[in-house]
């Protein structure tokens, strides 16, 4: 039996098209016609195949490559074998990418699991909610009172919309996903395993030990946000939390209540955002990162993986270490810390 192709080979295309597509210069020596059939790593290659470079480090691999055409940096143009179409940009991923969005678009979402093209009649949706039309409900899920979804959108198996909750156009609801207390916009990708909307972490010592502090806040997800597998985002205790337009949470992240989350952040898988924290536009966070309660992260700053965030980190500065400081800071410690574990030995002649 032979081995499954997931994304099936696309239709080719030329480098001219590429360059239109992308605004890649074609290297003299391109042809323009030249097609391309396939995209492969730079390790790889292959007849039909497009691969990128950028980096001197990547020379060696491209002296040796063999493929149909290079998207590459102008310093790496002199490093591609004879017989191999130059494409030159100062972002040859960047434009790799694009040509990948364009021959396989079915990559870009998670796409349906069961094929259904509609409501499904193993479904289960409350006659209150309000679906438009072109919504798909795939077998087993379960929507409840009063839900409102927009056309276009994907609940897939199993996921479980609780009452009132609101989703927009054109998203994608993963399967054996759960959200309540919620407003989802449009464009938005929840991936599988999510759960969004339960109640955070809220106690307070009382005379018979921890009582539960109620949580009557909700989630705001703005449009064009991508949440991935086994994330969670509580809802808030008395505001709302709220992630901004276009930002990409990775799998296995945890949000507490009331944290505010800015436009376009990138936060990479095993973070953990305490309670009521604010994150500004822009931000990135590396994998791990912890970051303590009420504590603010101004827009545009970057997190290195693994640290632990104890203190306000002003706009557009790089932090890193446990507990987290500016990186030049982190740096200089590292290295004296090192020069202390193992000191140079003075030679004075003595044995």
């Amino acid at each position: 039996m032979p081995d499954p192709v997931f994304f099936p080979q696309p239709d080719s295309i030329t480098l001219r098209e590429i360059a239109d597509l992308t605004g890649v210069e074609l290297h003299p020596t391109a042809r323009p016609e030249i097609i391309v059939s396939s995209l492969a790593p730079l390790s790889a290659g292959g007849t039909g195949a497009l691969v990128f470079a950028e980096g001197r480090r990547n020379a060696p691999a491209l002296a040796k490559l063999s493929a149909t055409a290079a998207i590459v940096t102008e310093d790496l143009v002199s490093c591609v074998p004879d017989g191999i179409a130059i494409l030159v940009t100062a972002r040859p991923q960047f434009a790799f990418n694009q040509v990948a969005q364009k021959l396989f678009p079915a990559a870009m979402s998670p796409g349906r699991w069961t094929g259904e093209a509609a409501i499904s009649a193993a479904a289960i949706i409350d006659p209150s909610a309000r679906l438009e039309p072109g919504v798909i409900v795939e077998a087993g899920a379960v929507i409840s009172a009063d839900v409102a979804i927009g056309f276009g959108t994907v609940i897939a198996p199993n996921a479980v919309v609780g009452r009132e909750c609101r989703i927009g156009r054109n998203s994608h609801i993963g399967s054996s996903t759960s959200i309540r207390n919620a407003l989802i916009g449009d464009h938005v990708i929840v991936h599988d395993g999510v759960r969004i909307g339960q109640d955070g972490f809220g106690y307070l010592p009382g005379p018979g030990g921890l009582e539960k502090v109620p949580q009557l806040g909700r989630v705001i997800i703005q449009n064009h946000v991508e949440i991935g597998a086994n994330t969670t985002i509580d809802r808030g205790a008395l505001e709302d939390t709220v992630i901004g337009e276009g930002t990409k949470i990775d799998n296995l992240v945890q949000i507490a209540h009331n944290v505010k989350i800015g436009r376009q952040c990138a936060i990479a898988a095993h973070c953990g955002i305490s309670g009521s924290v604010t994150i500004g536009d822009g931000v990135m966070l590396g994998g791990l990162v912890g970051i303590a309660n009420h504590v603010k992260i101004g827009d545009g700053a970057q997190i290195a993986a693994t640290s632990g965030v104890m203190n306000e980190v002003p706009p557009g500065e790089k932090w890193g270490g446990a507990p987290a400081k500016p990186l030049r800071t982190f740096f200089r410690e590292m290295a004296a810390l090192k020069g202390l574990a193992n000191p140079k030995k003075k030679d004075n002649g003595s044995d």
